[in-house]
């Protein structure tokens, strides 16, 4: 299982703690010359549309919030992992770009729900990363993949279906192991590990699953699975809308898409 880098487990560490300050947040990405570069080539690109050129993670952290800066911040550590995974069949853009939108929806989910900040950050990290198992994959088993891949498309079955037959893992369990390592927390692991389970679950993974659901319905880039499943029941009661009605009263979406795009174009 790949690293990650140790910034970003110090950042994770750091929001954990309610008694953190923003300057230590701050301090953490700024000691990470890498993912300031990045960080701050993000914010200034034509998507923020800000009226002044950002020069500081500081300034930065003022101008959009502590959190939006954090999900950056994890969101191109993230990117960074991604070896090559077109051996696989696997594209890595159009990869990022579904691990993205539903980081990005699921945080849209939240705010729908009243999450607060923090609940809604968390959440967009499993989505970001709740795919991941995928990479590790595509990395030491890509002909396994493939198969899997082209198993889940002639059959007409989900993936992790297919996974498991061909591989003897599904790529949510490889994606539980991966957080483990990176020892993200326990609620993080439980919701990347169940994202396609129908039983009910916890906020975090009853967002994930329809994140995953509508960013596939709305062909949010392709990580592979392109089944479509409905909300289970509990999920649907959560939200109070089954996936069709829960997206048209989710209104414009444009913007995830044009979002997810300004870190694919790094």
């Amino acid at each position: 299982m790949p690293a990650f880098p140790q910034s970003v487990h110090k950042i994770l560490q750091l929001t954990a703690d309610a008694d953190c300050s923003a300057k230590d947040i701050v301090r953490t990405i700024e000691c990470d010359p890498i993912m300031t570069v990045k960080v701050l080539k993000v914010i200034n690109s034509a998507f923020y549309g800000l009226p002044q050129k950002i020069t500081s993670i500081q300034r930065a952290s003022v101008h959009l919030g502590l959190n939006t800066i954090k999900n950056l911040a994890l969101s191109i550590a993230a990117i960074g992992m991604l070896g090559n995974t077109e051996k696989a069949g696997l594209k890595a853009d159009d990869f990022l770009l579904h691990s993205l939108s539903t980081a990005l929806l699921g945080k849209r989910l939240a705010a729908r729900l009243g999450c607060s900040a923090e609940d809604g950050s968390d959440i967009y990290i499993a989505g970001l990363l709740h795919d991941f198992g995928k990479v590790v994959f595509a990395e030491f088993f890509p002909d396994r993949f493939r198969q899997a891949l082209q198993m889940a498309r002639q059959e007409d079955i989900s993936l992790h279906l297919a996974e498991l037959r061909v591989i003897g893992i599904d790529h949510a369990q490889a994606g539980r192991l991966l957080v483990e390592k990176w020892q993200l927390p326990e609620d993080l692991s439980a919701a990347i590990a169940l994202h396609h389970d129908p039983q009910p679950g916890g906020l975090l993974r009853d967002c994930v699953f329809a994140a995953n659901q509508i960013s596939k319905t709305l062909h949010l880039g392709d990580a592979g699975n392109a089944r479509i499943e409905p909300l289970p029941p509990a999920i649907a009661e959560r939200f109070g809308l089954p996936l069709q009605e829960l997206i048209a009263a989710l209104g414009d979406l444009s913007r995830i898409e044009a979002e997810a795009n300004a870190f694919i174009l790094l």
